[in-house]
């Protein structure tokens, strides 16, 4: 059965964009962290941690809201048609890709959607990780003129599109089997945070359902961050700027009438105010989400999709998390993590090398 779209106009995508701006602030409202209703980074990070891959015990939560981006895209490429099982489009540097926007997210402390929300709340701190994440893609852009492609992927067997899909329920399993028990940080093989941002969430079905909508809508919609302002830089084309723009006016007027909204740099929720480490690292995780194809939420929708190379990437955020935890990369409130500099320009100059690598100009 296909289903018409009443998302892929104007009009549609501002609406997407106000949908899910407002169902971030609706999470705040329920119980997750302030300025993080939806955080695509910083969920990764904290299922890593319920997973036991990295033992940072407060940012450890098997967050329902991953899964339901990736179910709610499924179920609607299921019903409009969309379900295409393809992949094979250079699967290792998808995933090295993928850690790195993962570790440089986490030197600022959000991903593109968790910048909006930051700047929605009031986060001048986020004024910084937001020109960072303009500059990675421009960056991004100028490799996009001289022929940058990771190569086409293919279709692929059926089984391929569903492996994420199935993980994602397995996630949401293994949540139910073993939920928390009140002041415990271990339930079975689950670990949870007892304190700190990975203790604060809203109802486990709330979560789940809110996140499955806006899976659906960003799916039909197109809705990603990183291809508004690439088509912005090289096309002058502003439809997924549009939304984005809808987002984060949907998420301050909610931010406002809830109360919010707390403008300044100090003091922030789960932010640090070192101002050239946000903007590097943004810039960092900005040109990964550029040369891996889309945004951390728009990956997820295309692994609904059955895309497994965006499966991959979403893969190596998820290592990616861990690791700079592991590693000590990862900023905290008091500021950037012992090694975050060094990642995140390590980082950088990774993804230069794979820009110039996979250009065709550069042959």
């Amino acid at each position: 059965m296909r289903i018409k779209n009443p998302f892929s106009t104007t009009a549609g995508i501002i609406l997407a964009g106000a949908l899910i701006g407002v169902a971030a602030i609706l999470l705040q409202q329920l119980g997750n962290p302030a300025n993080m209703g939806i955080c695509v980074a910083c969920f990764e990070r904290d299922i890593a941690g319920g997973l036991g891959l990295h033992r940072a015990a407060i940012v450890q939560y098997l967050r329902p809201e991953i899964a339901g981006l990736v179910l709610g895209a499924c179920l609607m490429a299921l019903l409009s048609g969309e379900f295409k099982p393809r992949g094979g489009s250079s699967p290792l540097v998808r995933f090295l890709l993928g850690m790195i926007a993962a570790i440089g997210a986490l030197v600022f402390l959000g991903c593109p959607w968790r910048a909006v929300l930051r700047l929605a709340g009031g986060d001048g701190n986020a004024l910084f990780g937001m020109a960072g994440l303009i500059v990675g893609i421009g960056i991004g852009t100028l490799f996009f003129k001289r022929g940058y492609t990771l190569g086409r992927s293919s279709a692929q067997n059926p089984v391929s599109g569903w492996i994420l899909p199935a993980l994602m329920l397995g996630l949401l399993g293994l949540s139910l089997v073993f939920p928390q028990i009140q002041g415990q940080q271990q339930s079975g093989p689950v670990f949870y945070s007892t304190s700190g941002p990975g203790s604060m969430h809203a109802p486990f079905l709330a979560s789940l359902v809110i996140a499955m909508l806006i899976g659906a809508v960003a799916q039909r919609s197109r809705f990603c961050t990183m291809g508004a302002f690439r088509d912005l830089i090289l096309f002058r084309y502003s439809h997924l700027f549009l939304g984005l723009l809808s987002m984060l006016l949907a998420a301050l007027i909610a931010n406002l009438f809830v109360g919010g909204f707390h403008p300044g740099f100090a003091g922030q929720p789960v932010a640090h105010t070192d101002g050239l480490w946000n903007f590097l690292g943004m810039t960092t995780a900005g040109l990964a989400f550029a040369l891996a194809g889309g945004c951390p939420g728009r990956q997820l929708f295309m692994a609904g999709e059955g895309d497994s190379d965006a499966a991959i990437f979403v893969l190596g955020m998820l290592v990616g998390a861990a690791t700079a935890h592991n590693l000590g990369t990862a900023s905290s409130g008091a500021g950037i993590g012992v090694y975050g500099a060094q990642a995140t320009l390590i980082g950088l100059a990774i993804c230069l090398v794979i820009g110039f690598m996979y250009s065709r100009k550069s042959a």
